[in-house]
């Protein structure tokens, strides 16, 4: 049995002939390698247990439906993020980056950190900025070059990406060894608080192993701030994107919102869920037509294989092509176009599992987090829709939304109207 993943005929593969056991490049090659985290680790048992624990972890800490959820912790989330918009106006243009990101970061650092940060927390603002340039440096041509020829990171000038990668994550280690330390000085094993407190529970319960030690349990940490935070607040940014480029759509789903909800003022549930198929299936739209992470992470075989006619030899660097299945013509009409109905049955219901539909990847690598990340893009992207209304300034051209690689949305400045 291979355990590495792919879907149909949308696989990329390159041969990493020099390279052959090389599974990830620059500072992800430092992380699988000396440090183990979760992402981009090889699949073993090590990797197996690991996952497990995290997604026990998350269940315990609400990643689940019904009595201990962290669903009312992402309500109150939007609830402080509706407020934030209000208090800000309606006389000027801005940008709502910044603060999707704040308030999604909020909700993992409720998980794993056992608190929030307020919105204007100087501290936390720099360390989001220093997780948005770590993105944005991964999205550089020079990375895109290192991950395709990683000899590159050696030389001079186009290693600068990599230089600067490694600064912005030794930042948000310190910042996470100080909460790890924190932790570690009031931990109560018989009533963990959060991810931290679990984690450090498991490393006093284990005995020293490749799976949790001192050193890597950082890495894990990171793992789940990153992957709990960017990728979500990006999906949010391009749906309100979607918004204000499609203002039809927009019109439709509160519409649907205010048949729903009426009056009510406070923010949707989860249980609102299955009657807002609309505004479900403009979410999975916006997930379809501008995926966080086109590529994937890169993995490798475990062991010589053959796929379709291609030899691919165990360390192989493989790279899953998820933006190929979400844009084939032959799965989805006119795949350019924003389209939530095409997510809707015959009878406007959500198609719950449509074919060459991958947000979340698939199989045993698929992202752990995804429960979570469905609740909060339903019940922030429902509750901003349901107070607001936001559109491009008076003769302000329209941003492009064309650029299919791009993980991160162009900022733009928008009119945000309380309704």
């Amino acid at each position: 049995m291979v355990n590495w993943t792919y879907s149909k005929a949308f696989v990329l593969l390159y041969f990493a002939v020099m390279w052959p056991n090389q599974n990830v490049y620059g500072i992800t090659k430092q992380d699988a390698a000396r440090l183990k985290n979760i992402a981009f680790t090889k699949f073993n048992p090590a990797y197996l247990e690991k996952r497990r624990f995290a997604v026990s972890a998350l269940k315990n800490l609400g990643m689940k439906m019904g009595p201990g959820s962290v669903e009312e912790h992402i309500r109150e989330e939007a609830r402080q993020l509706c407020l934030k918009l209000s208090e800000q106006g309606d006389a000027h243009p801005r940008d709502i980056a910044d603060s999707l990101t704040v308030s999604v970061s909020n909700i993992v650092c409720s998980m794993v950190f056992g608190k929030r940060y307020d919105h204007d927390d100087e501290k936390f603002v720099e360390l989001m900025k220093i997780v948005h340039k770590v993105l944005s440096q991964l999205e550089h041509g020079s990375s895109q070059l290192m991950m395709v020829f990683p000899f590159l990171r050696f030389i001079p000038g186009v290693n600068s990406t990599n230089r600067i990668l490694v600064e912005c994550i030794n930042k948000v280690h310190e910042f996470l060894r100080q909460e790890i330390t924190k932790h570690r000085e009031i931990l109560d094993s018989e009533n963990p608080r959060d991810f931290i407190d679990l984690i450090l529970t498991e490393l006093q319960t284990k005995e020293k192993t490749d799976c949790f030690t001192e050193e890597n349990i950082v890495w894990i940490i990171q793992n789940m701030f990153f992957a709990g935070t960017e990728t979500t607040a990006n999906t949010l940014r391009w749906g309100i994107l979607y918004m204000v480029l499609c203002p039809e759509e927009q019109q439709k789903v509160q519409s649907e919102l205010d048949s729903v909800l009426g009056t009510d003022h406070d923010v949707p549930t989860l249980a609102h869920r299955s009657q807002l198929p609309y505004t479900e299936a403009t979410i999975m739209e916006t997930q379809r037509i501008r995926l966080v992470a086109p590529l994937n992470a890169p993995h490798a075989p475990n062991e010589d294989t053959t796929f379709r006619g291609y030899d691919i030899p165990a360390g192989t660097q493989v790279l899953t092509n998820l933006w190929s299945a979400h844009m084939d013509p032959e799965y989805w009409a006119n795949p350019e176009k924003f389209d939530p109905r095409r997510f809707l049955d015959t009878e406007g219901k959500v198609v719950s599992r449509p074919d060459s539909y991958l947000p979340f990847s698939a199989g045993r690598r698929v992202c752990l987090g995804e429960q979570l990340a469905k609740m909060e893009l339903f019940l922030l992207f429902s509750s901003l829709l349901k107070h607001f209304t936001f559109k491009l300034p008076e003769g302000a051209a329209a941003p492009s939304a064309d650029d299919c690689m791009r993980v991160t949305p162009p900022r733009v400045n928008m009119c945000i109207t309380r309704r």
